[in-house]
Protein backbone atom coordinates (compact mmCIF):
# COMPACT_ATOMS: atom_id res chain seq x y z
CA UNK A 1 0.00 0.00 0.00
CA UNK A 2 1.47 3.53 -1.04
CA UNK A 3 1.95 5.95 1.76
CA UNK A 4 -0.28 8.78 2.52
CA UNK A 5 1.30 11.97 1.89
CA UNK A 6 1.29 15.05 4.21
CA UNK A 7 1.70 18.44 3.24
CA UNK A 8 3.47 20.42 5.58
CA UNK A 9 3.27 23.89 5.49
CA UNK A 10 5.24 25.93 7.72
CA UNK A 11 8.63 28.94 7.45
CA UNK A 12 9.80 27.22 10.67
CA UNK A 13 12.34 25.25 10.19
CA UNK A 14 12.30 23.82 13.81
CA UNK A 15 8.62 23.06 14.22
CA UNK A 16 9.24 21.11 10.65
CA UNK A 17 11.67 18.60 11.98
CA UNK A 18 9.74 17.36 15.23
CA UNK A 19 6.92 16.70 12.44
CA UNK A 20 8.92 15.11 9.99
CA UNK A 21 10.21 13.12 13.08
CA UNK A 22 7.06 11.91 14.37
CA UNK A 23 5.08 11.41 11.44
CA UNK A 24 7.72 9.75 9.05
CA UNK A 25 8.02 7.26 11.72
CA UNK A 26 4.77 6.59 11.52
CA UNK A 27 5.38 5.65 8.05
CA UNK A 28 3.99 8.70 6.27
CA UNK A 29 5.57 10.57 3.14
CA UNK A 30 6.13 14.46 3.79
CA UNK A 31 6.30 17.24 1.03
CA UNK A 32 7.40 20.48 3.10
CA UNK A 33 6.50 24.24 2.32
CA UNK A 34 7.70 27.44 3.76
CA UNK A 35 5.26 30.01 2.15
CA UNK A 36 1.48 29.89 0.99
CA UNK A 37 2.10 30.27 -2.66
CA UNK A 38 4.26 26.83 -2.46
CA UNK A 39 1.79 25.37 -0.55
CA UNK A 40 -1.20 25.97 -2.91
CA UNK A 41 1.48 24.75 -5.99
CA UNK A 42 2.35 21.63 -4.55
CA UNK A 43 -1.10 20.55 -3.76
CA UNK A 44 -2.04 21.02 -7.50
CA UNK A 45 1.32 19.04 -8.00
CA UNK A 46 1.32 16.06 -5.17
CA UNK A 47 -2.13 15.45 -4.29
CA UNK A 48 -1.51 15.46 -0.47
CA UNK A 49 -3.76 13.29 1.68
CA UNK A 50 -3.87 15.34 4.50
CA UNK A 51 -2.03 19.66 4.96
CA UNK A 52 -0.90 20.83 7.99
CA UNK A 53 -1.07 24.13 7.22
CA UNK A 54 0.61 26.99 9.77
CA UNK A 55 -1.16 30.59 10.14
CA UNK A 56 1.00 32.79 10.15
CA UNK A 57 3.15 32.56 7.16
CA UNK A 58 5.59 35.48 5.44
CA UNK A 59 3.26 35.60 2.36
CA UNK A 60 -0.03 34.97 3.07
CA UNK A 61 -2.16 34.72 5.91
CA UNK A 62 -2.92 30.61 6.65
CA UNK A 63 -6.55 31.29 6.62
CA UNK A 64 -6.57 32.64 2.74
CA UNK A 65 -4.35 30.06 1.96
CA UNK A 66 -6.90 27.25 3.23
CA UNK A 67 -9.58 29.24 1.04
CA UNK A 68 -7.51 28.95 -1.94
CA UNK A 69 -6.57 25.24 -1.16
CA UNK A 70 -10.46 24.43 -0.65
CA UNK A 71 -10.70 25.03 -4.48
CA UNK A 72 -8.08 22.71 -5.65
CA UNK A 73 -8.67 19.37 -2.90
CA UNK A 74 -11.14 18.42 0.18
CA UNK A 75 -8.26 16.42 1.73
CA UNK A 76 -8.23 17.07 6.08
CA UNK A 77 -6.42 20.88 6.66
CA UNK A 78 -5.48 21.23 10.28
CA UNK A 79 -4.43 24.11 11.38
CA UNK A 80 -1.20 25.19 13.29
CA UNK A 81 -1.32 28.70 15.25
CA UNK A 82 0.36 30.08 18.32
CA UNK A 83 -2.43 31.66 19.99
CA UNK A 84 -5.41 29.98 21.94
CA UNK A 85 -7.93 32.06 20.47
CA UNK A 86 -11.56 31.07 20.16
CA UNK A 87 -12.85 33.23 17.45
CA UNK A 88 -9.58 32.39 14.87
CA UNK A 89 -10.25 28.51 16.23
CA UNK A 90 -14.31 29.05 14.58
CA UNK A 91 -12.83 31.34 12.18
CA UNK A 92 -10.66 28.12 10.76
CA UNK A 93 -13.38 25.56 10.86
CA UNK A 94 -15.90 28.46 9.11
CA UNK A 95 -13.47 28.62 6.23
CA UNK A 96 -12.85 24.74 5.53
CA UNK A 97 -10.57 23.83 8.30
CA UNK A 98 -10.84 20.38 9.64
CA UNK A 99 -9.22 20.92 12.95
CA UNK A 100 -6.68 23.43 14.47
CA UNK A 101 -3.92 22.39 17.09
CA UNK A 102 -1.81 25.12 19.03
CA UNK A 103 1.75 25.61 19.60
CA UNK A 104 3.32 24.27 21.54
CA UNK A 105 1.95 20.88 20.60
CA UNK A 106 2.15 17.61 21.69
CA UNK A 107 4.16 14.92 18.99
CA UNK A 108 1.55 12.63 20.42
CA UNK A 109 -1.47 14.41 20.22
CA UNK A 110 -0.68 15.44 16.36
CA UNK A 111 0.06 12.03 15.01
CA UNK A 112 -3.16 11.07 16.78
CA UNK A 113 -5.20 13.66 15.10
CA UNK A 114 -3.58 13.09 11.51
CA UNK A 115 -4.01 9.23 12.31
CA UNK A 116 -7.70 10.11 12.93
CA UNK A 117 -8.38 12.26 9.49
CA UNK A 118 -6.54 10.46 6.99
CA UNK A 119 -8.62 7.29 8.60
CA UNK A 120 -12.31 9.04 8.30
CA UNK A 121 -11.37 10.53 4.87
CA UNK A 122 -9.86 7.28 2.97
CA UNK A 123 -13.17 5.45 4.81
CA UNK A 124 -14.93 8.43 3.45
CA UNK A 125 -13.65 8.11 -0.18
CA UNK A 126 -13.68 4.13 0.00
CA UNK A 127 -17.03 4.13 1.40
CA UNK A 128 -18.95 7.25 -0.14
CA UNK A 129 -21.51 4.58 -2.68
CA UNK A 130 -21.85 1.86 -0.49
CA UNK A 131 -25.61 3.83 1.48
CA UNK A 132 -28.42 2.50 -0.80
CA UNK A 133 -32.02 4.93 0.04
CA UNK A 134 -32.32 5.94 -3.81
CA UNK A 135 -33.08 4.51 -7.05
CA UNK A 136 -29.21 5.52 -7.71
CA UNK A 137 -27.26 4.72 -4.89
CA UNK A 138 -24.07 6.66 -5.99
CA UNK A 139 -26.29 9.96 -5.97
CA UNK A 140 -28.94 11.95 -3.49
CA UNK A 141 -31.17 14.43 -4.61
CA UNK A 142 -33.21 16.54 -2.81
CA UNK A 143 -34.20 19.86 -4.63
CA UNK A 144 -31.71 21.84 -5.91
CA UNK A 145 -29.02 19.98 -4.50
CA UNK A 146 -27.16 16.92 -5.80
CA UNK A 147 -24.36 14.80 -3.74
CA UNK A 148 -22.15 12.58 -6.06
CA UNK A 149 -20.89 10.43 -3.59
CA UNK A 150 -18.43 8.21 -5.81
CA UNK A 151 -16.55 11.33 -6.91
CA UNK A 152 -17.43 13.41 -3.49
CA UNK A 153 -18.98 16.37 -4.97
CA UNK A 154 -22.09 18.75 -3.87
CA UNK A 155 -23.90 20.73 -6.84
CA UNK A 156 -26.38 23.08 -6.13
CA UNK A 157 -28.46 24.44 -9.13
CA UNK A 158 -25.35 22.23 -11.39
CA UNK A 159 -22.39 24.22 -9.94
CA UNK A 160 -20.30 22.24 -8.20
CA UNK A 161 -20.03 23.60 -3.88
CA UNK A 162 -16.55 23.66 -2.22
CA UNK A 163 -17.34 22.30 0.92
CA UNK A 164 -14.74 20.74 3.47
CA UNK A 165 -14.22 17.21 3.99
CA UNK A 166 -16.29 17.42 7.51
CA UNK A 167 -18.88 19.51 5.50
CA UNK A 168 -19.53 16.90 3.17
CA UNK A 169 -19.44 14.13 5.46
CA UNK A 170 -21.91 16.12 7.59
CA UNK A 171 -24.46 16.47 4.49
CA UNK A 172 -24.07 12.47 3.26
CA UNK A 173 -25.04 11.60 6.91
CA UNK A 174 -27.95 13.91 7.37
CA UNK A 175 -29.64 13.22 3.90
CA UNK A 176 -28.68 8.97 4.57
CA UNK A 177 -31.05 9.31 7.29
CA UNK A 178 -33.71 12.28 6.64
CA UNK A 179 -36.01 13.64 9.59
CA UNK A 180 -34.00 11.52 12.24
CA UNK A 181 -33.00 13.84 15.25
CA UNK A 182 -29.02 13.57 16.19
CA UNK A 183 -27.61 15.04 19.22
CA UNK A 184 -24.58 16.90 19.23
CA UNK A 185 -22.69 14.07 20.88
CA UNK A 186 -24.24 11.68 18.39
CA UNK A 187 -23.52 13.81 15.46
CA UNK A 188 -19.70 14.17 16.66
CA UNK A 189 -19.30 10.45 17.20
CA UNK A 190 -20.54 10.03 14.19
CA UNK A 191 -18.48 12.23 12.01
CA UNK A 192 -15.43 12.76 14.03
CA UNK A 193 -15.48 10.32 15.95
CA UNK A 194 -15.53 8.77 19.32
CA UNK A 195 -11.71 8.57 19.61
CA UNK A 196 -11.39 12.21 18.10
CA UNK A 197 -9.81 14.96 20.35
CA UNK A 198 -12.34 17.94 19.89
CA UNK A 199 -15.06 20.15 21.26
CA UNK A 200 -18.46 19.13 20.08
CA UNK A 201 -19.29 23.19 19.54
CA UNK A 202 -17.52 22.15 15.96
CA UNK A 203 -20.87 20.56 15.25
CA UNK A 204 -22.65 24.21 15.06
CA UNK A 205 -20.02 25.75 13.34
CA UNK A 206 -19.74 22.83 10.61
CA UNK A 207 -23.46 22.78 10.17
CA UNK A 208 -24.08 26.90 10.16
CA UNK A 209 -21.14 27.01 7.24
CA UNK A 210 -23.39 23.76 5.66
CA UNK A 211 -26.23 26.16 5.82
CA UNK A 212 -24.84 29.16 4.26
CA UNK A 213 -23.64 27.18 1.40
CA UNK A 214 -27.03 24.80 0.11
CA UNK A 215 -29.81 26.54 1.85
CA UNK A 216 -31.40 29.58 0.34
CA UNK A 217 -31.94 30.92 3.80
CA UNK A 218 -29.14 30.31 6.16
CA UNK A 219 -31.54 31.80 8.53
CA UNK A 220 -34.40 29.97 8.00
CA UNK A 221 -33.25 26.61 6.96
CA UNK A 222 -35.09 24.10 5.02
CA UNK A 223 -33.13 20.84 4.77
CA UNK A 224 -31.19 21.30 8.06
CA UNK A 225 -33.38 22.05 11.22
CA UNK A 226 -32.71 22.76 14.94
CA UNK A 227 -34.79 20.84 16.72
CA UNK A 228 -34.56 22.52 20.46
CA UNK A 229 -33.17 20.96 22.91
CA UNK A 230 -32.64 17.90 21.23
CA UNK A 231 -30.29 18.56 18.41
CA UNK A 232 -30.68 18.51 14.33
CA UNK A 233 -32.13 16.73 11.43
CA UNK A 234 -32.61 16.84 8.22
CA UNK A 235 -35.61 17.56 6.40
CA UNK A 236 -36.19 16.24 2.84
Amino acid sequence: MAKETILLVDDDQDIQEIQKIYLEKEGFQLVFAGDGQTAIMLTEQVKPDLIILDVNLPDMDGFEVCQSLRRLTNVPILFLSGREDDSEQILGHRIGGDDYITKPFSPGVLVAKVKAHIRRYRDLTIHAGTVDIAADPKRLTFGNIRIEKEECVVKKNGVPLSLSTKEFLLLCFFAEHPNRVFSLDQIFNRIWGEDSLGDNRTVMVHISNLRKKIEADPAKPAFILTVRGLGYKFSI
